[in-house]
């Protein structure tokens, strides 16, 4: 693997661009099916509360997963300062 240096402060406006991406295809699914809190929607999505929403189910649940490695990923940058 090649490394690049690149400097920390545009490291981290990628990761805040990639954050405010993940919340507003967050947002896109839960609006889409009119929730507002993404584990209920998780719950009912895996009990058949509703009904076709298994790909968007999916979906979320990776999308929910890359914010929360971002976050951390932030926070741990933060940290080292």
């Amino acid at each position: 693997m090649t490394t690049i240096p690149v400097e920390k402060e545009k490291l981290a406006e990628l990761l805040d661009y990639k954050l405010k991406f993940l919340h507003g295809k967050i947002n896109k699914i839960l609006t889409k099916w009119n929730y507002t809190n993404p584990e209920l929607f998780l719950a009912h999505a895996r009990d058949g509360t509703i009904e076709e929403a298994e790909l968007d189910a999916i979906t979320l649940r990776q999308l929910l997963k890359e914010r929360e490695e971002s976050y951390l990923l932030k926070s741990n940058w933060d940290l080292n300062e």
